[in-house]
Order: structure tokens, then C-alpha cells, then sequence
């Protein structure tokens, strides 16, 4: 078993306006990110890494570097957001009304409605964020630990998919600001979810 420490990146100003979509949007992190970022790495004291891999995104991987005390953390385009479309930098409160019935084949049907009309569909996220996970399950000895750093749309999906829920409910699973998860992986994709957005480890 792989062992996963999952982080989302700590905060932007679109989480601190009111909950932006940020999707693809390649913002830094607040001063209170970079300090959430910090705290982790004080929680992850004395605990050793064999990879750290992050999102490209400016907020997810200074994220990684902070928390991990490492500088060659490992890019990869498969941990990048939700590709969120028309509703990137705006609020819910914004976009919805712009298209409801938008919202609503999302809300109800993510698996095959474009988020904001132009973006990804949730198996579109599925395929490349699996695909992802089951590369590193097998590229890693058995009892390995590694450190993930993305966002918080796609782990939620990714979660809600190996928890074997309907994709419409991911938002019932809780990603905040540098929270940190725990799940095992195996190269036959058996996952086993051991912690969830905790303040410690």
C-alpha cells in the first residue's frame, strides 16, 4: 500500500472573495495561505517523503514546497482544477443566475455537463486525476509515503469516485484551505481513506 498524504493549497483572495471559482486561474497565496502552508509543515515535522508531487498552479505548489521543506517538487498537469469555464472568477451568487440551467445539469449530472458551458465535465477530471494516482501506485514500493498538494474540485471527485458515490454528491466530502487527508492506494486501485481534512496527523 502506497501511503497518500492529500493537502488542497492553502488560501487565495478568490477563496477570501467570497469563494471564487478559481479553476485554471493561476493566482498566488494570501498572507494567511502561506501561514496555513506553514502550520502544515510544523504538523508534517519528522515525517520524510519520498515524492512530493503538486498541481502546477502557483497556489498548490508553493503549497508543497512550504509544507514539505522540499524545492524539487514533482508538476503534474493531471493535478491542475477544474477547468470551470464561463463560471472562473466569479461567486456562485454571480454566476447562477447568468445560467441556472447550467447550474443545475452540474449540480445534477456532472458527469456529462461542461462546468461553466465551456469547461470540464467531473469524468473528464475522473480520467486524468485517476490516471494520476494509479501512475504513482505503481511507480512506488509498498509502504512508501508521498505528498500530493491540489485543489479542492478535484479531490473532492477524485474521492467521491474510489468512495464509490455518485459524483453529484463530491461536495458532501469537506476540502479546506491545507487540511490534511490520509488515504492508501494499492496497485490493483484498492483505495482506503484514513483521515479526512483533519488540523493534524
Amino acid at each position: 500500500m502506497l501511503n497518500i498524504y492529500l493537502l488542497r493549497h492553502g488560501e487565495t483572495q478568490y477563496n477570501a472573495d467570497g469563494n471564487k471559482y478559481c479553476g485554471r486561474t493561476d493566482i498566488p497565496l494570501t498572507e494567511k495561505g502561506l501561514g496555513q502552508a506553514n502550520q502544515v509543515y510544523g504538523q508534517f515535522q519528522g515525517m520524510e517523503f519520498n515524492k512530493v508531487y503538486s498541481s502546477p498552479l502557483l497556489r498548490a505548489s508553493k503549497t508543497a514546497q512550504i509544507a514539505s521543506g522540499v524545492n524539487d517538487v514533482i508538476l503534474d498537469d493531471r493535478l491542475i482544477e477544474v477547468d470551470f469555464g464561463n463560471w472562473e472568477g466569479k461567486t456562485k451568487e454571480e454566476f447562477i443566475p447568468e445560467n441556472e440551467t447550467l447550474w443545475q445539469n452540474w449540480e445534477h449530472h456532472p458527469e456529462t455537463t461542461k462546468a461553466g458551458g465551456s469547461g470540464e465535465t467531473a469524468r473528464e477530471v475522473i480520467e486524468r486525476v485517476d490516471d494520476f494516482f494509479s501512475s504513482i501506485a505503481q511507480k512506488h514500493s509498498d509502504g512508501e509515503t508521498v505528498l500530493v498538494v491540489a485543489h479542492n474540485g478535484i479531490n473532492r471527485l477524485y474521492m467521491a469516485h474510489k468512495l464509490g458515490m455518485p459524483l453529484n454528491a463530491y461536495r458532501k466530502i469537506v476540502q479546506e484551505n491545507s487540511r490534511i487527508t490520509l488515504f492508501t492506494l494499492d496497485e490493483a486501485g484498492n483505495f482506503q481513506l484514513k483521515l479526512l481534512n483533519s488540523r493534524g496527523i
